[in-house]
């Protein structure tokens, strides 16, 4: 399998460049891309992304811009600058927000791919709620959907539960991004709507954010696998 077959990106949630890279030299970038997200690269920078990158990964700056459109403009410059496969933005920062990051990404020859963040998947209804949004999750990720499609970015990061509702809403070029994946047996973590690599793929999923049930393996690649040979179940 080369990491373009593959579906699997694995979070490198890690408060220390140095756990983070040291998980990275037990893994094939053959067999998967890696995530880098906010605590991560606050702590390395991108010099951790090109090391990474060196050891031939490729990589999802999962930062979630959001910001006026010309600032999250060139924070997409500068992530496509850093050579990354695939970058995000979050959706509540708007049409106009959404739009500025798409075309700031043009200016590439081969732009990393631009996502947007729905609706976070540790939340429930209680907490759109209390941040003012009425509607359950499914409404608001479908609906937030529905906009970065039509600010012309690839597609979002959604939970699995919601993935069949945008399957079917955006078409099948649309794609999807879920975290919230875990494995059966694998404990639920701070994740409230979450399902199996295999049911993710089945509801629309096409690439799937898996940390700790990884990560936390003794042995990270026999876990990799595992799920690889649940998924050729499909």
């Amino acid at each position: 399998m080369s990491t373009q077959d593959s579906r699997i990106i694995i979070a490198l949630d890690y408060a220390e460049t140095r756990l983070a890279l040291d998980m990275a030299a037990r893994l094939s970038p053959e067999r998967c891309r890696l995530k880098v997200g906010k605590e991560l690269f606050t702590r390395g920078g991108p010099q951790l992304v090109e090391s990474l990158r060196s050891q031939g990964f490729e990589i999802f700056l999962d930062l979630k811009f959001h910001d006026i459109p010309n600032t999250v403009a060139g924070a997409c410059r500068a992530a496509a600058d850093l050579g990354v496969w695939m970058v995000n933005v979050h959706a509540l920062g708007g049409l106009r927000m959404m739009e500025a990051a798409r075309e700031a990404l043009s200016e590439f020859s081969a732009p990393p791919r631009l996502i947007a963040v729905t609706i976070l998947t540790s939340l429930n209804e209680s907490d759109l709620r209390g941040v003012g949004l009425s509607g359950d999750p499914a409404e608001n990720v479908t609906r937030l959907a529905a906009l970065t499609q039509q600010a012309g970015l690839d597609g979002v990061v959604c939970s699995p539960n919601e993935a069949a509702l945008i399957r079917q809403q955006a078409g099948n070029t649309f794609c999807l991004v879920t975290p919230g994946i875990r494995p059966i047996g694998s404990d639920k973590g701070d994740q409230s709507r979450i399902t199996t690599p295999r049911d993710a793929i089945r509801l629309g999923a096409n690439y799937l954010v898996i940390g700790r049930p990884i990560t936390a393996s003794a042995d990270p690649m026999d876990a990799l696998e595992r799920i690889e040979n649940e998924l050729k179940l499909q």
